[in-house]
């Protein structure tokens, strides 16, 4: 059987975990569904037999790394596990009562305090019961040189109705003959394409020193949020409704990912001022960039870059802020920062790993950014799984050392959750960011509702 090696950017995700204990690089979610119509929510024996039936869909899910470490001269390969089981992958839980937000976010911020294991396939799912009103929950946690958050169906989602036939669609790249096409292969595609068309390589490089001066001449602010972590999370969470965000967008101009980041902004500042420090003239945000083709739109391992956005903190007017945030975002859109950033890691492909470890950590280092916000868009149509609707999917993204609060946001079928992932000792009051978050967004629909009261009908 062909093996695959990890890419650098897979790899990245291992090296930042060997370079500082407390960070922990899985993403996950927690999937939240009503009680059934019937009443009975799905046992473990259910849950299991399901998984067995549509593991075959990701085959990765049954091999694991050899070595589990990065080093060396070559980076760790996937192999098949010989001793996989599911029962060691899947587990049962139950929430204390009365099981709700509270003690949800509590158990949820203890699960991803705990990394997965590397001795095996790199997930687990868990069976949560004991939610208020007869709810339950599936609460996956994946290694992130698995998957990206954008092109992932992880163990959790392919439970849901119809997603084997989604993630079935997935095959690893292959060459003409159909065998496997290797992350150093394509590394090499893509040094030769870099070679073979020189005005591409001009743009490319262009971006790359645009990288390199923000990392090394403009570095990030230093803020109260750049700290270091601890082995310990807790999470706070915003949800609302799609059309809200919507709504603002159409009255305001502009696109749902700048209402999300003005409104993350707005809870960084709360927090900021909260604390009793004066926001810094914009914090930086890594925001992470899906460059998967759309006919790999399930496919495993990352296909993300990066674009490095300026938060307005400073800016108290809500209005004012906004319209900051949506020129920002406008004028990254044709930069060429996210090539930048692929560039570095294309190039990175040719370094043994004992030197792209340095550039791993780089592009992760605080000078570079403060903080790291996530926007997935999912399904917008309802989900269900054992009988049950999907209510609430509780995004989570990892964090880097010295980053004490990642933001991830997914919405699927109408309803948007914003989740911060938070250091438990740096960030007691992540809460505060919270509520900012949801102040935020309130008084933008506001503004919006103004705006439209006060536009003449076509």
């Amino acid at each position: 059987m062909a093996t695959e090696h990890l890419s650098a950017l897979d790899a990245t995700f291992l090296e930042l975990e060997q370079a500082d204990r407390a960070a922990h690089m899985h993403i996950g979610a927690v999937l939240v569904f009503e009680p059934p119509a019937g009443g009975r929510i799905p046992t473990h024996q259910d849950v299991e037999a399901r998984l067995a039936e549509r593991l075959d869909a990701l085959p990765r899910y049954r091999e694991r790394l050899s070595p589990p470490d990065v080093g060396g001269m070559r980076f760790p390969a996937w192999e098949p596990d010989p001793d996989f089981r599911l029962s060691a992958h899947m587990r049962r839980a139950a929430l204390p009562a009365p099981g709700g937000a509270s003690e949800l976010l509590e158990w949820a911020g203890d699960f991803y305090s705990h990394r997965v294991d590397r001795s095996r396939p790199l997930w687990e799912l868990v069976l949560l019961e004991g939610l208020e009103g007869g709810r339950w929950a599936l609460c996956t946690k994946t290694h992130h040189c698995l998957v990206d958050g954008v092109g992932s169906i992880d163990a959790g989602m392919i439970l849901l109705d119809g997603a084997d036939r989604m993630a079935s669609a997935w095959r690893p790249p292959r060459h003409e003959d159909g065998s496997l096409l290797s992350a150093p292969v394509r590394a090499l595609r893509a040094g030769a394409d870099l070679l073979a068309h020189p005005t591409r390589t001009i743009g490319r490089s262009a971006a790359l020193a645009d990288l390199v001066v923000r990392d090394e001449v403009i570095a990030a602010p230093r803020t109260s949020l750049n700290a270091p972590l601890g082995e310990h999370r807790r999470l706070a969470t915003v949800g609302v409704s799609l059309d809200d965000l919507r709504v603002v967008k159409q009255a305001l101009g502009g696109t749902v990912n700048d209402v999300v980041l003005a409104a993350v902004t707005a809870g960084l500042r709360a927090l900021l001022l909260d604390r009793g420090e004066p926001p810094p003239a914009g914090l930086r945000a890594m925001v992470p960039v899906n460059v998967r083709a759309a006919a790999d739109r399930q496919g495993l391992g990352n296909r993300i870059s990066s674009l490095f956005v300026r938060l307005p903190v400073e800016i108290d007017d809500p209005l004012e802020r906004y319209e900051a945030v949506r020129h920002e975002a406008s004028s990254l859109k044709g930069s060429g920062q996210a090539v930048g950033s692929s560039t570095l890691l294309d190039l990175a492909e040719h370094a043994p790993p004992v030197l792209h470890s340095v550039i791993s950590r780089s592009l992760f280092a605080t000078r570079l950014f403060n903080v790291t916000v996530t926007n997935v868009p999912g399904p917008q149509v309802p989900m269900h799984a054992f009988g049950s609707r999907l209510r609430d999917a509780i995004p989570i993204v990892p964090l880097a050392a010295d980053h004490t609060i990642g933001v991830a946001v997914l919405s699927a079928d109408g309803r948007v959750v914003f989740c911060l992932n938070c250091d438990r000792d740096a960030v007691p009051d992540a809460h505060v960011a919270a509520t900012g978050i949801g102040t935020a967004l309130d008084e933008l629909r506001a503004i919006a509702a103004a705006v439209a009261a006060a536009t003449p009908a076509a």
